[in-house]
């Protein structure tokens, strides 16, 4: 079955590209066009008092999606940023510091380029002392960082590794040694959220979860999120006059902040991202595709597009995420010496993949269908 129709805009709008990078930038339905529209017709139509229906009816729902999606059924846990970049400053912020001196971070070698990088300078400036740990063997990952986390402040662990697509199996091991006093925990979902079904049921209470609405919540930027759990962190310090926004009333001179996630808010954002995700949401929900089914159908498209690749240059690669059973990475992530080589290629011939160093990486979603992998094996076997 293919669900092209729900894409016509983006499809349309560049006729002659296969774009096999959904995990990367994925195509918007039409459903996010009619929600960037009626964000501006708010916009128009209500001007001020827009924020009464942004706050008062578009987050709280939003909230609730995202509860849903991650199995937690704590909305109220649930606060959005512009992107996940600030929440990473406001948690370095907020964290226990219990040795007294710089926040002691421990993360993993395979973490996504803005906490790579963000971790990287502050160690460079003394903010931080950071430890890494090797990603493989990626079954053995969270209770190696279980071992190191007594020593730690804040602990940063991606649910899936955006560069290999390995799936990182038993953090609750690594959430029994979170506290509020420290370390705290946090679970990097960018490429879990939407892609796995109920990927945070269980580490709620412990965990914080960062994800967005840029890959498969299929809503673009700007809808940066994230699960704070009860207790830890009441009085982040970088803070913005929405996390008081329950209460206005305060006498001046005095810094209130909302006993719920709201505690971790900043100041005025760009709400668009929000009409843009619960408009797919509702699209999404009227067509009876949940994750799970999203899943399947990506799955069996996988499957048939590693067969199809058998007998083409690719098939030479070393696939690092292949189909085993349980949760699965929604792109395939092939290693080979001529990666790079093949997805310039590639691009010349508007097919659109992307690489990591070594390693290519092809993403399917919701509108590929059979013929998509047909004419992607059809290019990659006139790869020289």
């Amino acid at each position: 079955m293919s669900f092209k129709p729900l894409f016509a805009r983006s499809l349309g709008a560049a006729p002659g590209r296969l774009h096999m990078a959904a995990h990367s930038h994925h195509l918007w339905p039409d459903a996010s066009f009619a929600g960037q529209v009626e964000c501006w017709e708010d916009a128009a139509r209500l001007a001020d008092r827009k924020w009464e229906r942004v706050m008062g009816e578009l987050w709280p729902a939003a909230q609730a999606e995202v509860a849903a999606e991650l199995g937690t059924r704590r909305p109220d846990g649930i606060v959005f940023a512009g992107n996940t970049h600030d929440f990473l400053v406001r948690l370095w912020a907020a964290a226990p510091r219990r040795a007294g001196g710089p926040l002691r971070v421990l993360t993993t070698q395979g973490e996504f380029h803005s906490a790579r990088r963000q971790f990287a300078r502050w160690a460079e400036s003394g903010d931080i002392l950071l430890e890494t740990v090797p990603v493989e063997p990626v079954a053995t990952l969270p209770a190696r960082m279980a071992e190191k986390a007594a020593s730690a402040d804040l602990v940063m662990v991606s649910q899936l590794m955006f560069g290999t697509g390995a799936w990182v199996e038993g953090l609750a091991s690594l959430a029994a040694c979170a506290a509020p006093e420290g370390p705290w925990v946090v679970v990097d979902g960018y490429h879990s959220f939407m892609a796995v079904e109920t990927p945070f049921a269980g580490l709620e209470d412990r965990c914080f979860f960062l994800g967005g609405g840029y890959k498969y919540a299929m809503s673009g930027e700007g809808l940066g999120l994230m699960h704070c759990p009860p207790g830890f962190g009441p009085r982040p310090p970088v803070t913005g006059w929405y996390a008081e926004f329950e209460d206005l009333t305060l006498p001046p001179g005095q810094v209130g902040y909302a006993p719920d996630a709201m505690r971790f808010m900043g100041a005025t954002f760009d709400p668009s991202a929000l009409y843009r995700f619960l408009h797919v949401r509702r699209a999404l929900a009227a067509e009876g595709l949940t994750t799970a089914r999203i899943s399947g159908h990506v799955r069996q498209l996988q499957q048939l597009l590693l067969d199809r690749l058998e007998d083409t240059p690719l098939g030479e690669a070393e696939l690092l995420n292949p189909l085993d059973p349980g949760p699965h990475a929604r792109f395939l992530a092939f290693r080979h010496a001529q990666a790079a080589e093949w997805q310039q290629a590639l691009m010349a011939r508007d097919v659109v993949t992307d690489v990591r160093g070594d390693v290519l990486r092809v993403g399917l979603g919701l509108y590929h269908d059979e013929e998509d992998v047909d004419l992607f094996a059809d290019a990659v076997g006139a790869l020289a």
